[in-house]
């Protein structure tokens, strides 16, 4: 006997203190099955058994996007009825068949690329399942700087460039990834990334992939560690000229990469920056992050809605008083970055 079973993606949150943009609900005659490791909201069981019995009063339940409110709570959510074959294809649901023949000849492939080796190996088969492969060809765009990139790509063959302007800051071959700065920061691409030769890459869409890392711990660090390589990579092409000036726009250089030079290059002075939520400092030691404030916040939470920042203007002043000299960092750099980045990419989904 076949039970019913419906999938929910949500497509839209505001407050939820359970869900997220992108997880799956799953609606059955027995049961409401929410994402793993999430307690099941009353109130969102109430309004889903209204659904279930629209659904089995013949009610077509299925065919609109509904909004629904969590009475008495703090938020609401949005989702939208979906197939069981696009809740697999999106890497929402377990499909325990093995690897057609196709997929086991891609992972043949791809296996020793750095991205697949740090996937443990019950979970090859989930990750390969959510990549689709695609082909571009030469002198053609993949990203566009400034704009909203959702997928992150997978290079198996052919060559890429990175560059901003007339600037190449690196050459991407085959089992390198592209488009990891856009999704863990603010969504918009840093950089171009054009195709030299006729190139074939894998994509994944930055929901499923996050998915993946909250899954998998070993991809979480890995993408980290390509995150800083990445941002030290760029600001090193960009030091010269930065280091001239010490002025410009945050459009062309985001908080990210400006705090990663500092850091970088051992800077000891003032950032201030004039954002839309007024102005903020930062003061650097030696690299080290010993000051900061944005409005009414201050220290590692300043930094953190600096982060989320797209526009605005910063200029640095070298030098500090003697008794900033002596001050005490307010937190180890990186942990300051990583967790700033990881907030900005949370609220993102919201």
């Amino acid at each position: 006997m076949n039970f019913l079973k419906l999938y929910y993606k949500v497509t839209m949150v505001n407050n939820c203190p359970l869900y997220k943009k992108g997880e799956l609900l799953i609606l059955s005659e027995k049961a409401l099955t929410v994402p793993e490791n999430k307690a099941t909201c009353l109130i969102l069981v109430r309004e889903m058994t209204k659904l279930l019995f629209d659904h089995l009063g013949g009610t077509d339940a299925e065919s609109e996007e509904e909004l629904y409110s969590c009475s008495g709570c703090t938020g609401l959510i949005k989702f939208v009825c979906i197939s069981e074959s696009d809740a697999k294809k999106d890497g929402l649901i377990e499909d325990n068949q093995t690897l057609d023949a196709e997929g086991e000849a891609l992972l043949g492939e791809i296996r020793d690329f750095p991205l697949i080796k740090a996937i443990p190996e019950s979970e090859l088969t989930r990750a390969v399942r959510c990549f689709r492969k695609e082909k571009l060809p030469a002198d053609s765009r993949l990203i566009l700087k400034g704009q909203s990139s959702l997928y992150l790509y997978l290079i198996l063959s052919g060559e890429l460039v990175v560059g901003d302007s007339s600037l190449a800051i690196a050459t991407l071959g085959a089992g390198d990834i592209c488009g990891e700065m856009s999704y863990l920061g603010n969504e918009v691409a840093g950089a171009d990334v054009r195709t030299v030769t006729e190139v074939e890459v894998l994509s994944i869409a930055g929901d499923a992939f996050c998915r993946l890392i909250d899954r998998i711990p070993e991809l979480q660090l890995f993408m980290a560690k390509v995150l800083v390589q990445r941002l030290s990579l760029s600001n090193a092409s960009h030091f010269e000229t930065f280091d001239a000036c010490m002025s410009g726009w945050v459009r062309e250089m985001p908080p990210a990469e400006l705090f990663q030079i500092f850091h970088m290059h051992s800077k000891t002075g003032v950032l201030s920056l004039e954002l839309p939520r007024g102005s903020a400092m930062v003061s650097f030691r030696e690299g080290c992050v010993i000051n900061a404030q944005y409005g009414e916040e201050r220290n590692q939470f300043a930094i953190f809605s600096m982060l989320k920042e797209k526009e605005g203007r910063y200029t640095f002043t070298t030098g500090l008083t003697p008794e900033e000299m002596k001050a005490a960092e307010i937190g180890d750099f990186m942990g300051l970055l990583m967790e700033g980045i990881k907030r900005v990419d949370e609220a993102g989904e919201e």
